[in-house]
């Protein structure tokens, strides 16, 4: 996803805090939307986090990337779905 968004002129690094993976905006590093392991959910899930700002206030929205879905049947495309949902809000602003 990064190296896509790079060839469009938009810098994004990746990177991996504990527990989870984070595409962070070059320009804005509080920007980002992350991907993490959820434990304390029933099913287990992955939970999707996206950090935007407007000036000084910012503002963190958290779900999962597919609600009652266990691990093993999350697809490639549910992953994408949400990554495209979430970069085209933060590319938006």
């Amino acid at each position: 996803m990064a190296a896509a968004l790079k060839a469009e002129s938009y810098f994004f690094k990746v990177f991996t805090p504990a527990s989870s993976v984070r595409l962070a905006s070059d320009r804005s590093p509080e920007e980002f939307i992350e991907l993490s392991l959820d434990e304390t959910s029933d099913p287990p899930a992955v939970l999707g986090r996206t950090s935007r700002g407007r000036g000084r206030r910012m503002t963190t929205t958290e779900r999962a990337i597919r609600d009652g879905v266990s691990i093993a049947d999350l697809t490639e495309e549910d992953v994408l779905a949400f990554l495209l949902e979430e970069i085209t809000a933060l590319l938006e602003r």
